[in-house]
């Protein structure tokens, strides 16, 4: 089926802000720019329960997965509001703030993991964070080794304490200046999948990268058991905020096309695969309906304690997420 035959699969969004078919965009495939598509899934948002329902097409040229239509640039920013669980203080927990802070804390220390296999960073290094949220990676990064750290995002957190000492970016990050061949380590957790421009993104990094900097980039994985267990209820679609979904093979070709060489591919990320796990099932149980993310917090981490011994083999099993490392060509 076609793009031009799915009439049933018209994206519409409902509620105080609908308004018409102008807050939609018909876009080419965001890797190779070919226009003819094939319907893939419809996926509605899930995770705060929003009304609507949005469109994800696989491109017949290169078979990468991506929304068309989508909203608008500037009917999409709602969605990154301050209830957007990236963007939200730790504070607002209640008695499960520890617990959180522990969580996002676990989370940075992966990251960091993984990127001490690649780079190895002092306090001369230069580290670049796009879609760096909150900060609390940057934090990490300058706290451990005292390097230069710079973030970029398109929502700006930039009054919180754990800004003090970033260089802060606030926009789309292809049209900021971050100056070129000067970053020894740029990372994109969980933004490529955001990002309005991918390619234009990419080649942006590449130019921002020094000689023998390292590139690493965490997205959901769309050729992963999670998609084959949940659907169109896969937390990866997040629906409208992911404008596309990378299999290994897709998200390899883009960062070539970018002018990066694939230096490693991992079947896993920092991100915690349980999370998926777990949000999947409870779309499945409330389609579309959304989630009360401080009621969920307490039977999240009671799942998360119960299933702790095989929690480890879902790192290596393909779950959820991928990363790639990549360099510039010489």
């Amino acid at each position: 089926m076609t793009t031009r035959a799915i009439e049933s699969a018209v994206p519409y969004v409902a509620g105080p802000q609908a308004s018409s078919s102008s807050m939609f965009e018909r876009v080419s495939c965001p890797s190779c720019g070919a226009s003819d598509t094939v319907f893939f899934i419809q996926a509605e948002d899930d995770l705060t329960g929003r009304p609507g329902r949005f469109t994800f097409v696989r491109c017949v040229a290169c078979a990468l997965v991506y929304q068309s239509p989508r909203l608008t640039l500037e009917h999409v920013k709602p969605y990154y509001d301050d209830n957007y669980i990236a963007h939200q203080e730790r504070g607002r927990w209640g008695r499960m703030a520890p617990a959180v802070a522990w969580a996002m804390g676990s989370l940075d220390r992966a990251k960091l993991g993984i990127v001490s296999r690649y780079v190895s960073l002092g306090p001369r290094s230069q580290v670049l964070d796009v879609g760096c949220g909150a900060a609390s990676f940057l934090t990490q990064v300058r706290e451990r080794f005292g390097a230069a750290v710079a973030g970029v995002d398109f929502v700006d957190l930039s009054s919180r304490p754990a800004f003090r000492g970033v260089e802060f970016h606030h926009g789309l990050f292809y049209e900021q200046e971050v100056g070129q061949s000067r970053f020894d380590l740029i990372t994109m957790w969980h933004f490529l999948e955001h990002d309005y421009d991918p390619l234009r993104s990419l080649r942006h990094a590449a130019d921002a990268l020094a000689t023998g900097g390292q590139l690493i980039i965490e997205v959901p994985r769309l050729d992963s058991l999670s998609f084959r267990w949940f659907g169109r209820r896969w937390p990866g679609l997040q629906a409208p905020q992911h404008t596309a979904v990378y299999d290994r093979a897709a998200l390899c070709a883009l960062v070539s096309r970018a002018g990066l060489i694939v230096e490693d591919h991992l079947p896993y990320g920092a991100f915690p695969p349980y999370f998926y796990a777990f949000c999947g099932a409870a779309f499945h149980l409330r389609p579309g309906r959304g989630l009360d993310l401080r009621r969920a917090v307490v039977p999240y981490f009671a799942g998360q304690i119960l299933l702790l011994p095989i929690l480890p083999l879902l790192k290596h099993a393909n779950f959820a997420m991928q990363t790639v490392v990549c360099r510039k060509e010489a």
